[in-house]
């Protein structure tokens, strides 16, 4: 599993006011909860985060805090982050507390594994899903859920509970939902409803005197 550190400093004050001089400043408020421990308002550098998220784990990435003694150690997950709308740079953080002999819950991104028998004859291939929710331990994480689709014809669906999951790890759902299905092309399908039309509108045309 990745792993990154992470420098935090104590915010004392919260409050609009207070978030527009942190980013002028180029810093970003943040916070820090998790089971057993009270909420605690931090800073970080939204550039320090955004690297130690860079990498293929992304935001399951495991972070050890430092900076701030009563968290410091502190193991965290990137829970939730806010971009601005337009600039798209990070404006907010918050992160999980976890414990790494507890198991957890994470998205993890599927990954299609070949092309389609499907495809190769015309059909497209569409994730429903493109991540899955996992249950592990955070030092198992697996960086993506392998899918393979070789076999899939026109017409077919993988549901859930047909994904084999890595050793250790537990795919959570109530329903079976549909991953992945392959379909017939939308424009082909409108070309032959066309086709059928124009066919059954020569048949009802009345025949030239």
């Amino acid at each position: 599993m990745a792993q990154a550190e992470l420098n935090i400093e104590l915010r004392e004050k919260s409050g609009k006011g207070v978030a527009r001089k942190l980013r002028a400043a180029g810093k970003i408020p943040a916070v820090v909860y998790g089971k057993g421990l009270d909420p605690t308002a931090v800073i970080v550098d939204p550039k320090d985060v955004e690297e130690a998220v860079s990498g293929e784990a992304g935001t399951n990435t495991l972070i050890t805090l430092k900076g701030v003694a009563e968290l410091d150690g502190t193991v965290v997950v990137v829970k939730d982050a806010d971009v601005h709308p337009i600039r798209r740079n990070l404006i907010n953080a918050d992160f999980y507390a976890i414990n790494l002999t507890e198991k957890s819950a994470f998205m993890v991104p599927i990954n299609v594994v070949g092309t389609s028998v499907g495809q190769t004859e015309g059909g497209s291939l569409q994730l429903v899903r493109t991540e899955l929710e996992v249950l592990c331990l955070p030092t198992q994480v697996p960086q993506s859920i392998d899918i393979d689709v070789t076999a899939l014809q026109i017409g077919d669906t993988v549901h859930i509970e047909e994904v084999a999951a890595p050793e250790g790890i537990e795919l959570v759902h109530e329903v079976n939902f549909t991953v992945i299905t392959v379909s017939i092309i939308k424009e082909e399908v409108v070309a032959d409803e066309e086709e059928e039309v124009v066919a059954e509108g020569d048949e009802a045309a009345p025949a030239a005197e």
